[in-house]
């Protein structure tokens, strides 16, 4: 079995061979315009975890760092403000930014309709999936809903995500622990106390990078596919009008591309987690 690390680094590869496609952002009920408060605050308030390597995450001096983060900080220097990161568990994010205490969320949110009937979407810049961590190589190594669903089978999985709305649609005789971030539910998986995490693709297989001695089985291949967003206030077209056109403008110039591989290919960023 080849390395974590290499293992890593190639389902890094995978992932950043996918091609990054803007879509339409639609908006719901208005809750006011909020471009012209982040110009005249100057400042972008950015919500995050921070636990969602290699997207974001917390390094070992205590700054932030990954693709989200670079790229809301090129977005706020594009506006002239400073980027704020405000870091939340995953399920808080979208109603922290229905509320206003954040501008727009970038932590891995996956467009669906259900989401996009409460807030807009600018993207998506990335692609992931829904996969399978456990010690358990059968488990680990499952390509479909089916294969994983049985009675008395312990799954866990990150509240307000889609893998844990996967396991409630596609493992309905399985039994279900939500927890509030990603370390928890690898923890879980290590100790024993559930069969397996349901989660995004890159975060098992950063669990497998982290934990070399836990005998945690590489996930083989995305369960679904994915379109990750900017998350963005319903009502306010002005800013997703910029913040799409942002994203356009990165794609076109190369420069989204140059971000995905430093993030998502060599894997050079993993030795500062150390």
């Amino acid at each position: 079995m080849p390395s974590p690390r290499i293992v890593l680094v190639w389902a890094l590869c995978a992932l950043a061979a996918t091609a990054c496609r803007s879509v339409p952002a639609t908006t719901g009920a208005a809750s006011g315009a909020r471009l012209p408060a982040i110009l005249a605050r100057g400042e972008l308030r950015v919500g995050l975890t921070g636990e969602q390597a290699p997207l974001n995450m917390r390094t070992p001096g205590g700054g932030l760092a990954g693709l989200e983060v670079d790229l809301a900080n090129a977005l706020a220097q594009s506006m002239g403000v400073r980027a704020r990161f405000v870091e939340l568990p995953f399920a808080e994010l979208l109603p922290a930014l229905e509320r206003g205490d954040v501008d727009l969320v970038a932590s891995g949110v996956t467009i669906t309709p259900e989401r996009n009937a409460r807030v807009a979407f600018a993207g998506p810049y990335f692609v992931t999936g829904t996969a399978i961590l456990s010690r358990d190589a059968a488990l680990a190594e499952a390509e479909h809903g089916p294969a994983l669903d049985a009675p008395g089978r312990r799954y866990v999985a990150l509240a307000g995500s889609t893998s844990e709305s996967f396991v409630r649609e596609w493992l309905p005789q399985a039994q279900l622990q939500s927890v509030p971030d990603y370390e928890s539910a690898v923890r879980m998986v290590i100790d024993g106390k559930a069969d397996a995490m349901v989660g995004d693709f890159l975060a098992c297989a950063m669990a497998v990078w982290r934990h070399p001695e836990a005998g945690l089985v590489p996930p083989s291949s995305p369960l679904t596919a994915e379109p990750i967003g900017v998350a963005i206030a319903a009502g306010d077209p002005l800013l997703v009008n910029l913040v799409e056109n942002y994203l356009d403008t990165l794609e076109q110039t190369g420069l989204l591309t140059q971000l995905k591989a430093r993030w998502l290919s060599d894997g050079a960023w993993l030795r500062e987690l150390r």
